[in-house]
């Protein structure tokens, strides 16, 4: 799944904290990938369209979807936008 900013690939804000990446910790088979992400001031903000790639296991393709919208669940930032229709034919 994709966590990107809402207006993207238009027009979009950067800028805004994001908050819950450490919940990912000690989570097997839970990960969060950065894309549109910068330090700044000791804190990971936005800083793109496409911010966060988010993924998880399962012991199949619908389980592993269900766990990776979970997953995203975890992470909150203003603007934030995800599809929720990416594996639904799974």
């Amino acid at each position: 799944m994709v966590l990107a900013s809402d207006g993207y690939p238009v027009s979009y804000e950067k800028g805004f904290e994001i908050k819950g990446l450490e919940q990912f910790d000690g989570k097997d088979g839970y990960y969060v990938f950065h894309a549109g992400t910068k330090l700044d001031d000791g804190k990971i903000v936005t800083n793109g369209g496409r911010v966060l790639g988010v993924t998880a296991k399962g012991d199949t393709l619908k389980e592993a979807r269900a766990n990776a919208y979970e997953a995203t669940k975890l992470i909150d930032f203003d603007n934030k936008y995800m599809r929720t229709d990416i594996g639904k034919e799974l």
